[in-house]
């Protein structure tokens, strides 16, 4: 305060410079323990001192990163029914936010984008101000639990008023909560009021509803207030780690990466300068990967292949990409197994995720057979990722005339393609001058 105007806005106190009240309303009142926006408050965008404030009262620190538009709603190692379920659960996330209209139940497995949703609703509202409170179910429990300690700093019907009564509630992993008696009746009673009044909820889980106790079950199935979103997507952190997934080969090439790329032994001033040149190239890619790299060399065994696997590993590991790294051959190999009465997936499913892939990386291109199938189904790989200039690393061993007449005006384009040719001895040649 100060000359006993607010220190917020100047005017009257009433919030004690929160921005936010709490009204004298009786105990039955389904608005009792609320906190609202203050009537001096302009309202719009908060300061960001009270944004701050709120974040540490919501529990929402770890979370301040986790927005709609950082939300990745189109995986390139996903099939389209899995990328359209998380966009429709990031549009009517988003809108949620917007109209705090009902509840919002997000489902789906671990690590599916869940969280990321109910951190950005949270982020959202706090951006105008709001109070919003984000808790785990088994923290939750936990903190209600704690009120019956002597030492405890607040008392149990003061915490569960405070929790059921937030303007915002955000309910994390319900269902991994140990499912004792009490903790079902405390988890129903807190759901129940909200669910009776009204009051905005966000409730994110991974187990299948049915497991859930039938009391919340019913109300979480109410289509009249709840907006349910099912993820249909692998956990993101280990997708394109999937060992079931073997089309990409970079595992083999984990030891490959620019730190090891040797650029010294047995080299003349003239190799130096090429190598490092090349490497300079390379990782300027990785970096920030635009257009097509093109790596040749008129010999095998000159780090076009360690090269291009630095950069694949690279961008997996500094950046979670989904990185196929693969031979020509290899690749064609492939998609003819797709043919195959056992195959595990379709020729279009798994012709779409190579011409989509965020990187794809080519190996040996001008090594595979030159059928007229297999040059037709290359052309129409590179040509996509030409026309939609996704990023490609190819390396050959061929002069870049004697590729498919298709290819050479796509690799030739300078102002989508930088090729870099490895003029230095191969590195068994160099070992051996040893």
């Amino acid at each position: 305060m100060n000359g006993g105007l607010c220190a917020r806005c100047g005017r009257a106190p009433l919030c004690g410079g929160m921005g936010y009240v709490r009204y004298d309303l009786p105990v039955g009142h389904p608005k009792f323990g609320q906190l609202f926006r203050c009537p001096n408050d302009g309202g719009g965008h908060a300061d960001p001192e009270r944004v701050a404030r709120l974040r540490e009262l919501g529990n929402l620190a770890a979370f301040a990163d986790k927005t709609f538009d950082n939300f990745r709603a189109e995986l390139e190692y996903l099939t389209p029914a899995q990328n359209q379920s998380l966009r429709l659960a990031h549009d009517g996330a988003q809108h949620f936010a917007q109209t705090l209209d009902g509840w919002l139940l997000l489902h789906g497995t671990y690590g599916c984008g869940k969280t990321h949703l109910a951190a950005a609703v949270a982020n959202t509202r706090l951006e105008l101000g709001e109070a919003v409170l984000f808790v785990t179910a088994p923290d939750l429990l936990d903190h209600l639990r704690s009120t019956y300690n002597p030492d405890a700093a607040i008392g149990y019907d003061v915490l569960f008023e405070r929790i059921r009564g937030a303007p915002l509630l955000i309910i994390d992993d319900l269902g991994v909560e140990n499912p004792s008696g009490w903790a079902q009746e405390k988890l129903f009673q807190l759901l129940n009021h909200r669910y009776s009044h009204r009051l905005p909820t966000v409730v994110t889980t991974n187990v299948e509803l049915d497991r859930l106790d039938p009391r919340i079950r019913s109300r979480l199935l109410d289509q009249q207030v709840i907006h349910h979103y099912y993820l249909n997507a692998p956990d993101y952190r280990t997708a394109f780690h999937d060992p079931g997934d073997d089309i990409s080969q970079l595992t083999l090439y984990r030891d490959m990466t620019f730190a090891t790329f040797d650029t010294t032994t047995n080299v003349d001033p003239f190799a130096r300068d090429n190598l490092n040149k090349v490497l300079a190239g390379a990782y300027a890619y990785a970096q920030a990967p635009t257009g097509w790299v093109v790596l040749t060399s008129k010999q095998y065994g000159a780090g076009k292949t360690h090269l291009a696997a630095a950069i694949a590993n690279f961008r997996q590991e500094q950046h979670r990409e989904a990185v196929i790294f693969v031979t020509a051959p290899d690749l064609l190999d492939h998609l003819r197994l797709t043919f195959a009465p056992d195959a595990h997936t379709t020729f279009d499913r798994l012709f779409q995720r190579i011409r989509k892939a965020s990187l794809l990386v080519l190996d040996d291109l001008g090594t595979e057979s030159a059928t007229p199938w297999a040059k037709e189904k290359l052309f129409q790989i590179i040509d996509y990722r030409y026309v939609t200039r996704k990023p490609t690393v190819i390396t050959t061993s061929r002069l870049i005339k004697d590729i498919d007449d298709r290819l050479i005006s796509r690799l030739l384009d300078q102002r989508m393609c930088k090729v870099y040719e490895i003029t230095a001895p191969t590195y068994i040649t160099r070992i051996k001058r040893s």
